[in-house]
């Protein structure tokens, strides 16, 4: 690790450079062109095979060595997020209401970086494939990748992702023996009523009441549902219903975030949130709820 280290130092400035500029040029799930440019240009100087379009904006780029025929798989993400940054650091977002505020500008440079070291160095025998995914935010980047044919033309032997994690001591690496990252569903509920003038509610059906119902009843599902010794997390995110406060709205929408860390525990959340929306609009008088499993910004 420490000659590794020797043959890296060399580079720092040059990619701490690089993270500087994706993280004040951020861009959001599926519009990573400025990024994926960049990459690609930078590891076909190194000497890499590259191709583009997998996913949209997502690329793979492969370099052989040696005589083996083991395959292994390099993986990061491109995207940033939606959010306003106000580090006021001198790299600092440039563009309104996006940053990378994940770190996937790190996880890009970290690599890039490794991808000139293994160009330059070659300290491996078979084939390097390197994937930069775009919109893993989305939740849907990497899916889109696979259904582009991703490992139908670059199937790997073994395949390595990281990920930063603040709170951890800089400079280690972490290991987990099971799952160390959540799984991600992004759930969209629609509860439609019947709108009214608010002076006479007893005239609508009032999807308002429903939906504020609802943000608490689902809140039940990890505290009553889920095994203590399990872990799992429904966040609501987004309640977006009515406009005038003296107007009773057709609709109201609420917008989920779901974490699970076992495919039974996900199953189950799933389930739940179901069965409590379709029950809390039912004894609102409302319709019957819209439920959508969400894979695109909103």
């Amino acid at each position: 690790m420490s000659s590794l280290l020797d043959d890296l130092a060399p580079l720092k400035d040059e990619f701490i450079a690089f993270r500087h500029d994706l993280h004040m040029h951020p861009e959001l799930g599926f519009t990573e062109k400025r990024t994926s440019d960049l990459i690609a240009s930078k590891l076909e100087e190194w000497g890499y095979t590259v191709e583009r379009g997998f996913g949209g904006t997502g690329l793979v780029a492969t370099l052989h060595n040696g005589t083996s025929q083991k395959v292994i798989g390099l993986r990061a993400e491109m995207d940033a997020l939606p959010i306003v940054e106000t580090t006021g650091l001198p790299w600092q977002s440039g563009q309104k209401g996006i940053s990378h505020m994940c770190g996937h500008d790190g996880h890009t440079t970290m690599l890039v970086c490794a991808a000139k070291y293994l160009a330059t160095k070659r300290p491996f025998d078979g084939t390097l494939h390197l994937i930069f995914q775009p919109a893993e935010e989305l939740l849907c980047g990497g899916s889109r990748m696979i259904d582009d044919g991703l490992f139908d033309k670059y199937p790997c032997d073994i395949l390595f992702a990281q990920h930063n994690m603040p709170g951890l001591a800089a400079g280690n690496f972490y290991f987990h023996k099971d799952a160390a990252m959540a799984s991600s569903d992004t759930v969209k509920i629609t509860v439609t009523g019947k709108g009214g003038h608010g002076a006479m509610p007893q005239k609508a059906k009032d999807p308002v009441v429903a939906c504020a119902q609802l943000v608490m009843a689902l809140q039940s599902i990890v505290s009553r549902n889920v095994d203590p010794f399990a872990q799992a997390v429904v966040t609501i995110g987004a309640l977006n219903v009515g406009r005038a406060a003296n107007v009773i709205p057709d609709q109201g929408e609420l917008l989920l975030t779901i974490r699970t860390m076992a495919d039974d525990v996900r199953k189950l959340v799933l389930v739940r949130i179901n069965e409590i929306a379709t029950s809390t609009a039912s004894a609102s008088d409302a319709r019957q709820p819209l439920i959508t499993k969400m894979a695109v910004p909103f």
